[in-house]
């Protein structure tokens, strides 16, 4: 990987993008190890990904360059070729989002959504609190089972997107010579070739 200077790099990922994204992981992990063990805990990462959320959607229309939905939102058919050029190492370098990077984005978007939303049912139906409890605690106990379960599955297929996502930018960044994670901590990349 390139030890670049900073002569030859550019900022591409915000403050807000970065702070966004490693606050989403740590919560994310929190609340996946505490699961049922330290419901208080999960609860506040839960709500905390709530917000991590809605500020990203909001900044996916406001924000800088690099962290605009516009910037990366690719048809399918992009993002299917884009992972056939991966796989045969004929992939292009993008200065932000990869089609399948952005791709990426809006699938995890979608599972911690509807993890949120699951969790925020079992949450009033179990624990008869949160936002929802006045309403699930009305409904029959098979709908808080099924809400539970369906939070489980939300959560484990987001951690099925993570791992996908982890492998996706060590594909990147062993066939483009960059230390992603790096320029995710430090906002800046090289400049496009």
């Amino acid at each position: 990987m390139h030890t670049s200077t900073s002569h030859n790099e550019i900022k591409v990922w915000d403050i807000p993008v970065r702070v966004f994204h490693w606050s989403l992981a740590s919560c994310f992990f929190i609340a996946y190890i505490t699961e049922d063990d330290f419901i208080a805990l999960h609860s506040y990462a839960g709500y905390t990904i709530i917000g991590l959320i809605l500020f990203r959607l909001i900044w996916g229309f406001v924000g800088t360059k690099h962290a605009r939905f516009s910037d990366f939102a690719a048809p399918p058919t992009t993002v299917l070729d884009y992972i056939k050029q991966v796989i045969a190492f004929r992939a292009k370098r993008y200065v932000g989002h990869n089609p399948a990077g952005g791709a990426m984005v809006f699938a995890l978007l979608l599972a911690l959504s509807l993890t949120s939303l699951t969790g925020l049912a079992t949450y009033g139906v179990e624990q008869s609190a949160g936002p929802l409890a006045g309403f699930m605690s009305t409904l029959p106990i098979h709908i808080g089972k099924a809400a539970e379960e369906l939070h489980e599955f939300f959560a484990n297929f987001t951690l099925l997107l993570i791992l996908f996502h982890l492998a996706g930018v060590f594909a990147a960044s062993f066939q483009h010579g960059e230390n992603l994670i790096r320029a995710m901590f430090t906002g800046r990349k090289q400049q496009a070739d």
